[in-house]
C-alpha cells in the first residue's frame, strides 16, 4: 500500500491510499469511509480493500477533508456546499480515472450520491450503511451530530450522543473543523435520484437502521439491488461479509 498527498480543486490536501495488483493494473473503485472515520478504519483494519486488490481491483480510499491524514481547515470557506462531492470529482480528475467504481459507506455513499447526482459516472456504484432517510433527511441527521460536538464534555454514558462521542475521542476528531464540514451538507432531494442510473448495490447491515431504510431508498434508485449483511451501523464494517459483498458485486 502507498499513501500519495494530492490537492483537492482548492488546494486543501487530501491523503490518498491505495492498495492494488503488485505491478499496477487494477481496475480502480474509489472507495469514501463514513463521519469521524477514515480510510483505515472503514476499508483496510478489516481486510475489505485486500480482498479488492485481491480480486484485481485497485482500492483508492481518501481520507476526506477534515478526517485521518487530510487538511482540516478551520476557515469556514473551506467548506462550501457539497464540499464532499466536490472532493470526490476533484481526485478522480487528478487521478485520471475514466472507466472506475466507486463505493462509499454511510457519509461516504451520501457524498458518492452527491457525486453522481453532480455528474460523476462511475461503472457501479455502492452505497453502504446508507437508506433513503440518510439522503432525504440528512438535515436532522446532522443536527445529532452537531449537538454532539456542542455537547462534547458534557455527554456521559446513557446519552443518546455517547457513542458518537466516544468515536469521535477514538478518532481524535478535530471538532471545530468537523462542525464546518457538517454544516456544508444539504439534504438530497427524492427527485434527484433519478440521475443515478448506473448498476447499484445498497448495502447494510441486517440491524442498522441509522440512516433510515435501506429498502426504501432501493424503490427509490432507478437500477439498484439490496444486499444485507450482518451488524449494526457501527458493527457492520467490521464483519468480512463487507468485503465479500463489494468483490461479488463490483467483479
Amino acid at each position: 500500500m502507498r499513501t500519495d498527498v494530492l490537492p483537492s480543486f482548492d488546494g486543501t490536501k487530501l491523503a490518498v491510499h491505495r492498495m492494488g495488483p503488485e505491478g499496477g493494473g487494477g481496475r480502480p473503485v474509489l472507495l469514501l469511509h463514513g463521519l469521524f472515520s477514515d480510510a483505515n478504519t472503514n476499508w483496510i483494519r478489516f481486510g475489505h480493500a485486500a480482498k479488492l486488490a485481491a480480486a484485481g481491483f485497485e482500492a483508492i480510499m481518501p481520507d476526506l477533508r477534515a478526517h485521518g491524514q487530510s487538511d482540516k481547515p478551520h476557515d469556514p470557506a473551506a467548506y462550501p456546499d457539497d464540499i464532499l462531492a466536490r472532493d470526490a470529482a476533484a481526485l478522480v480528475a487528478a487521478l485520471g480515472l475514466e472507466d472506475f467504481d466507486l463505493a462509499g459507506f454511510s457519509l461516504g455513499a451520501r457524498t458518492s450520491a452527491r457525486a453522481v447526482i453532480n455528474g460523476l459516472r462511475p461503472r457501479k456504484l455502492v452505497l453502504a450503511g446508507m437508506g433513503l432517510e440518510g439522503l432525504a433527511g440528512w438535515n436532522r441527521r446532522s443536527s445529532f451530530f452537531l449537538d454532539a460536538i456542542d455537547r462534547f464534555d458534557e455527554v456521559k454514558r446513557g446519552d443518546p450522543a455517547f457513542m458518537a462521542v466516544s468515536f469521535m475521542k477514538t478518532m481524535k476528531i478535530d471538532r471545530v473543523a468537523a462542525r464546518l464540514l457538517l454544516q456544508s451538507v444539504a439534504d438530497t432531494e427524492a427527485v434527484q435520484l433519478a440521475a443515478i442510473a448506473m448498476p447499484t448495490m445498497v448495502l447494510c447491515g441486517d440491524k442498522d437502521q441509522d440512516n433510515g431504510s435501506a429498502t426504501r431508498l432501493v424503490e427509490a434508485l432507478p437500477a439498484a439491488h439490496y444486499v444485507e449483511i450482518p451488524g449494526t451501523h457501527m458493527s457492520s464494517v467490521t464483519e468480512g461479509a463487507m468485503g465479500d459483498a463489494l468483490v461479488e458485486f463490483l467483479a
